[in-house]
Formats: C-alpha cells, sequence, structure tokens
C-alpha cells in the first residue's frame, strides 16, 4: 500500500503551485547525454581506480518505474563530482532525505558544507528534481523564489536534475552540468541501514 500511496503523490505532482522549471535549467536537462558523456569519459579514462570502482557502483541498475518506486526517508548519500576542473571526485557519506508532502516529494541533502533542499515531481513520465545547492552556514533558498536570470554563485547555486531508484535501498540524482567545478554531478543514495527495505525471496 505504502508504494501505491507514493505513486499517488508523485503521479499528482503538477500543480498550479508548483514552480516552473526556467529556461537555463530546462536547457541543461535538454544537454543531458552530451553532458554525461564528456563528463563520463574524464572521470573513466583519469579517475583513480579505487573512485572509479566506486562511480561504476553508483551507475549500476536500471531505474525502477517512477511509480513503482519508494523514494520516502532517510537515505546515505555520496556525492561524484565529474569533469571540469578534476576528472573524478569522490565525497564523504552524509545524510538526506525524501519526504512526501501531499503532491511531491521534497528532498533535502542535511549534512556536509554543501547542501541542497529542493522538490521531486514528474515530468513527462521522469521525475525531475528541482532545487538550490547551498553553503551549510547560509539560509536556503526555495527554488521558486530565483529570479528569472540568476545563474547562481559561489553560495547557491540553481540545480537540476534525474531522479532514479534503482532498487529497495539504492537510488540517484544525475545533475547536468552543475553550476560550479565540474561537468556532470552524480548524488548516490543508499538506504540508511535503520531504514533497509527487505523484499520476500520469493521461494
Amino acid at each position: 500500500m505504502r508504494v501505491t500511496l507514493l505513486a499517488m503523490c508523485l503521479a499528482g505532482a503538477v500543480q498550479a503551485d508548483e514552480a516552473p522549471m526556467r529556461a537555463q535549467e530546462q536547457l541543461r536537462l535538454d544537454g543531458f547525454q552530451a553532458s554525461a558523456g564528456k563528463a563520463l569519459l574524464q572521470a573513466l579514462s583519469a579517475g583513480t581506480l579505487g573512485d572509479v570502482d566506486q562511480l561504476q557502483e553508483a551507475l549500476a541498475g536500471a531505474p525502477l518505474p517512477p511509480l513503482a518506486t519508494t523514494l520516502a526517508g532517510e537515505w546515505d548519500c555520496r556525492t561524484f563530482k565529474l569533469g571540469g576542473i578534476a576528472p573524478l571526485t569522490v565525497y564523504a557519506q552524509f545524510k538526506c532525505a525524501f519526504e512526501p508532502d501531499g503532491t511531491a516529494f521534497t528532498f533535502e541533502k542535511l549534512t556536509g558544507s554543501q547542501r541542497t533542499m529542493g522538490r521531486v515531481t514528474m515530468q513527462d513520465r521522469t521525475m525531475i528534481y528541482l532545487g538550490v545547492g547551498y553553503v551549510a552556514d547560509e539560509l536556503p533558498m526555495a527554488y521558486a523564489d530565483l529570479p528569472p536570470e540568476d545563474f547562481g554563485d559561489g553560495v547557491y547555486q540553481p540545480q537540476v536534475g534525474i531522479v532514479e531508484q534503482t532498487g529497495p535501498n539504492t537510488a540517484r540524482i544525475l545533475f547536468p552540468a552543475p553550476i560550479n567545478e565540474s561537468d556532470f554531478d552524480l548524488l548516490y543514495l543508499t538506504r540508511s541501514d535503520n531504514a533497509q527495505v527487505f523484499q520476500p525471496n520469493g521461494d
């Protein structure tokens, strides 16, 4: 029943009060494949072996259909930065959370010096994250409050990403052409130990 209720939240996500995607985020999303390809070439050719192994783990698994996802709850999350100033940078693990809000999911990276806060909605049968990245000691800004021509700065950055759940306890958010430092970002999520979802083996 939990899956059905969460699916209903996503299916009814586009509401009159939902912040529309700005043109600059749509442009980045339209260039998803090009951004991913360029960044992966750099990461796989010049990243250290240990970091590449972790990247391969994060990229493994086909995404579940959006209406079969079970995102709500606490997750551990790790950022991968691909291309740009370094071929591949893998950060420490921090805490993130998805929460249903009646029409969609809110998402927040809760710990670490770099945070993000926003919403996940269904657009063209794809789960899209629209949010704002910000420095931990600053007040977060809602995506809906961004001025139309604002491209962000070193304190906060408009973000757009594709959300994929690949299993009961694994998910990822893929960010094309982030504002700072890299060509492509990946936030790899694994369900926190106290929130693991176990599936029957079918025997």
